[in-house]
């Protein structure tokens, strides 16, 4: 029996639930990460016994469970999209949203699909925009594709976010310090086509290489839907 289908216990005295467990268990990962995150600060935060908390939740894995769900809340889509690549693209935008509203989801992203009922309405929505436009397993490789696509982009994104958080140093600060070790390397004319790359690339921000990528990606995936069915 899953943490969902498991009924709470009788109301007490003291208010508690499994909505204000969450709440609390998300409000301290949103300040600290998943590592402020215990059965123990949360009954704290909500000023109960710990040993409460467990009539609601059974584990800290139920907990990461019951999080990830509350935080899919926000994904969903608001009405029905535009085809299936508004469908895919709102999904993504949506997701990384969320991940920057709360950047723990993205050491949860990926594995195996959660269970829950935010998550799963999300899932419904996604295949019922692309239903019936190509073999089910065409259907769902696509959707597997732009996730896997998406779930990456946001952890490098974060993985930035983070990096510059621990040197104190904005990306373009750490490409200033970064610049005569970088020059040195490149005066070899060993790397000439990394050489290219600093020196003639555009320097583009997190969201418009997120935005370009996916359009790449779904590109890619309308070719694959176009195709006539075997």
């Amino acid at each position: 029996m899953t943490v969902w289908d498991r009924p709470e216990p009788p109301p007490r005295p003291a208010p508690l639930d499994r909505a204000r467990i969450v709440a609390a268990a998300v409000a301290l990962a949103d300040d600290g990460g998943l590592d402020a995150v215990s059965l123990r600060k949360v009954a704290a935060r909500l000023d109960a016994g710990p040993m409460r908390l467990y009539g609601y939740i059974a584990t800290k894995d139920e907990l990461l469970d019951l999080m990830v769900d509350d935080v899919h809340a926000e994904i969903l889509p608001s009405g029905p999209p535009d085809g299936w690549r508004d469908a895919l693209r709102g999904r993504a935008h949506r997701t990384r949203s969320a991940v920057l509203r709360h950047e723990w989801l993205a050491d949860l992203l990926g594995g195996r699909p959660s269970l829950g009922p935010n998550a799963l309405a999300v899932t419904e929505s996604t295949l019922a925009a692309l239903d019936g436009l190509a073999p089910l397993d065409t259907v769902l490789r696509a959707v597997a594709t732009v996730s896997a696509y998406v779930t990456g982009a946001i952890r490098h994104e974060v993985a930035d976010l983070r990096a510059e958080r621990a040197t104190g140093l904005s990306e373009r600060e750490w490409q200033r310090a970064s610049g005569p070790r970088v020059r040195e390397v490149l005066a070899t004319g060993r790397f000439p086509a990394l050489a290219r790359a600093v020196h003639d690339g555009a320097d583009v921000d997190a969201g418009t290489s997120f935005s370009t990528g996916l359009e790449w990606v779904l590109d890619a995936v309308a070719a694959k839907l176009d195709q006539p069915s075997a």
